[in-house]
């Protein structure tokens, strides 16, 4: 099994500024702007998240309700009217998802989902981004791999429920591939079943990346088990061992800038699956 980091939401180039920590704890990934995608900002959240809102207060205006937005992955039910069939799904393309081929990432592996965040208040009735509090890399998401479609020979029924879907709108790119969630986990090891995917709702210190007190929210301080060892491949984009750096038993990481997809192979760092089933499992029993 593989574990792929992979950044995905607002960010201080796509959107413009950072995904929002509500004022009540609750984290929200905000979808990047994508002219091509059918659905709008409006359309996504409906009541309990209301997308349209907070792009357009928390960018002032520049990004409207009415704006299209990428809602990919698309993890929660609610956030969209759904046919029957409708499922958990992500899309990948281009060079992140030759990356995702080379790597071998297929059905069992998981994507876990992090992007920029802010805290935010509110100020004179609006939501606004707390100055006062740093930008970080949040873990926000999950996501088990059952199967893996490339969109070209994508099938009717999948086409029917997943019509909307941003990247069955990006029909051009042949390395433009659809991969769709696992019901439950798998390869967990625990008793009481766990949601193939899912998102993590309010803010807790374990899902935090970026390291306290650090002015760049991609100097990170992650689980020691994390650090390179001899015969264990590192996480990729990571390769340097300059990047790196443990003492005193903290561990840091100077994340890439570039790069979606960090895959890291469990086998070379088995702590790494119960790492990320402690993480859903608090989620789940929260």
């Amino acid at each position: 099994m593989k574990i792929i980091l992979s950044r995905k939401g607002f960010d201080s180039t796509a959107g413009g500024v950072p995904s929002p920590i509500l004022p009540d704890g609750r984290i929200v990934s905000l979808p990047i702007p994508d002219p091509l995608s059918p659905v709008r900002y409006g359309e996504i959240g409906g009541e309990e998240r209301d997308i349209g809102t907070l792009v357009s207060n928390l960018t002032g205006g520049r990004i409207r309700r009415n704006s299209r937005g990428h809602l990919d992955p698309d993890l929660i039910a609610a956030d969209r009217p759904r046919p029957p069939a409708w499922q958990p799904i992500f899309g990948q393309e281009g060079a992140a998802q030759g990356h995702l081929r080379n790597r071998g990432v297929g059905p069992g592996d998981v994507f876990v989902f992090f992007g920029l965040f802010q805290q935010t208040r509110w100020h004179r009735g609006r939501l606004v981004f707390d100055s006062r509090a740093p930008r970080q890399h949040l873990i926000w998401g999950w996501m088990q791999v059952d199967r893996v479609v490339p969109v070209a020979d994508c099938p009717d029924d999948i086409r029917g429920w997943a019509a909307d879907h941003p990247h069955l709108h990006h029909d051009g790119n042949r390395n433009n591939v659809l991969y769709l969630a696992r019901d439950r986990l798998t390869g967990f090891g625990t008793k009481a079943p766990l949601p193939g995917s899912g998102v993590f709702s309010r803010y807790r210190r374990a899902l935090r990346l970026t390291r306290r007190g650090s002015p760049r929210p991609t100097l990170w301080r992650v689980p020691t088990w994390l650090h390179p060892g001899p015969g264990r491949a590192a996480l990729s984009y990571h390769e340097h061992p300059g990047r790196w750096q443990t003492h005193q038993g903290i561990t840091q990481l100077q994340s890439a800038f570039r790069g979606q997809e960090f895959v890291l192979s469990t086998r070379d760092y088995p702590a790494s699956v119960a790492w990320l089933g402690g993480l859903i499992r608090r989620q789940v029993h929260a």
